[in-house]
This record gives C-alpha cells, structure tokens and sequence, in this order.
C-alpha cells in the first residue's frame, strides 16, 4: 500500500497539491457526471461545473460549522483577485 498526497478529479487523474496557475483554471474542462474542485491554498478552490462554469470559493469555519464564500467567476475574477479577496476575508472578523 502507498501513500498518495494529491487529490483526484473525477476522471481519477492525479491533482498536485501545488497552488493553482491560471493555465490550470482556463484548462479546466467539465466533466457530464458532475461538479469537481481543484485545490489552491488555505481553503480557496476553483469549482468546476458541468455547464463549463468555473467559481472560485473559500471554505471555512465559524461557530463549528463549515461555511463557503463566493470569491468570483472565472475568468471575470482572475486567480490574482480571487487571492486577495481571500486574503480580505481572511483579516476580516466575524461579527457577533
């Protein structure tokens, strides 16, 4: 038995756990079956949708329970301002 360390797509084909490029966002292609993400860092991913949509989302964590923040659309929002919105939300905090 190994260890694997990447993630994999529907179509089973190795992801790397590097951050994302923008070549990897634009050649992102959809699969019929459903929507798949691709890892970027610190809980942003690119989603994938079957339309050929593309979402950049933050996952996180409030009160214990898990969130996601819309970031943008590819490629309205680049990679470079969904990284900073990123950033944003991450300095920002939670109102009581």
């Amino acid at each position: 038995m190994g260890v694997s360390l990447g993630v994999y797509s529907n179509s089973q084909e190795l992801i790397s756990p590097i951050p994302l490029s923008d070549t990897t966002c634009k050649n992102a292609k959809p699969t019929p079956e459903r929507a798949y993400k691709l890892p970027d860092e610190m809980g942003m991913y690119l989603l994938v949708n079957p339309n050929g949509s593309k979402y950049f989302r933050l996952k996180y964590r409030f009160e214990g329970k898990e969130k996601t923040l819309a970031l943008g659309v590819y490629p309205e929002t680049s990679l470079k301002q969904a990284r900073d919105k990123r950033e944003t939300a991450r300095k920002q905090k939670p109102k009581a």
